[in-house]
């Protein structure tokens, strides 16, 4: 049975954690280095992605060693339908100097360009905010590659006519990056049958033949020496049903790239390395990145980068994401002018802020 002081600490946990929830909780203006070393620690809401993804399990066994080890701030993890939602909450002046947001670099790129033709479906209206950076996660590559059991369909050109699943409009991989791949293929509503729904329920689709592509998933970090196979592919390769790889085009990741000002990382992924895979094929990546608003507070960047670093190798042991955040991962893209002041700082004194010079940058569009 737990003692009465635990129960007592479990319940300020809560009580923390919900204040943070409910936004009553707001960092004060003249936020120091001194208060961060009060006994008091102070909350710091993450906006993660759907329950399932990962993040936000190891979000919320971070806060755990966090608040174990007496660190001066509390990471508060909230499971969101994606980061398509991430990037329109944080466009929320309320959430500027408190929340931390998972987004990839597209998210914040195309976030300046919403409101444009068919991208209006994601993002009605743009959200012009130069995000800072406090540190990369993974690359990832679901909606720049597909699945299919269909042996005749070799390429995304030929998705076009057939019914394909992706995932919902609040996801950025999942849904709105496949769309954009596929919209540069020329594949759209107008001619495709094209499904946007949870990623369990589109792999669902592929294993009961009532969908002829689906999205999958996978991630890695710069080396490609760590691996991640997110759960609906394992789920596909349990079925036992026969599927095969759809690869993306060099030349159609630098047109995407060209249009809309992105920058989507063309990576081979070899032969071996995803389940039924017996030939190299190429994707397009993401970089994902822990992101706030230029107004956050530079203390509280600071002392949430150094505690990532710090506690990054017994993360690993326990959540496989974790495992992705190598040092190249954690600065991967990362520039004086895109990233949060307080980050450059903890990268600058752990040492490894010089390794983000072998990565492409994360930019803006102009």
């Amino acid at each position: 049975m737990l003692n009465q002081t635990r129960l007592k600490f479990l319940k300020l946990i809560r009580t923390w954690v919900s204040l943070a929830i409910a936004g009553v909780i707001l960092f004060p203006t003249g936020y120091s280095v001194a208060h961060a070393q009060s006994k008091k620690p102070i909350v710091v809401p993450v906006l993660n992605c759907p329950f399932g993804c990962g993040l936000v399990a190891g979000t919320t066994i971070f806060a755990n060693i966090m608040a174990k080890n007496n660190e001066s701030i509390m990471i508060a993890a909230q499971e969101t339908p994606g980061n398509i939602y991430n990037l329109k909450a944080m466009a929320n002046k309320k959430r500027w100097k408190t929340h931390v947001a998972l987004l990839s670099d597209i998210d914040m790129q195309l976030g300046h360009q919403g409101g444009q033709g068919w991208l209006k479906e994601f993002l009605p209206e743009p959200i012009k905010i130069k995000f800072k950076a406090l540190h990369g996660t993974a690359f990832w590559a679901q909606g720049k590659f597909f699945v299919t059991t269909d042996p005749n369909i070799k390429s995304i050109a030929d998705i076009k006519g057939k019914r394909i699943s992706v995932g919902l409009r609040s996801q950025s991989d999942w849904g709105l990056h496949a769309r954009l791949f596929l919209n540069a293929y020329g594949i759209t509503p107008d001619n495709t049958d094209i499904r946007h729904m949870p990623p369990g329920a589109l792999t669902q689709q592929l294993i009961d033949g009532s969908t002829d592509v689906a999205v999958a998933g996978y991630a890695t970090e710069p080396t490609q020496q760590n691996h991640l196979l997110t759960g609906p592919l394992r789920m596909l390769n349990a079925s036992g049903k026969k599927f095969f790889y759809v690869p993306n085009e060099t030349s159609m990741i630098d047109k995407v790239n060209k249009k809309w000002s992105t920058t989507f990382v063309p990576f081979t992924i070899k032969k071996g390395t995803l389940p039924k895979q017996d030939k190299d094929f190429l994707s397009g990546f993401t970089r994902h990145y822990y992101a706030v608003h230029p107004d956050f507070p530079e203390a509280v960047a600071y002392q949430f980068v150094k505690a990532v670093h710090k506690y990054r190798d017994e993360m690993s042991k326990i959540n496989a994401l974790w495992s992705l955040m190598t040092d190249e991962m954690l600065v991967e893209g990362l520039t004086e002018e895109n990233t949060h002041p307080g980050a450059i700082r903890a990268f600058k004194e752990d040492g490894i802020w010089e390794l983000r010079k072998k990565s492409v940058p994360m930019t803006y569009p102009k």
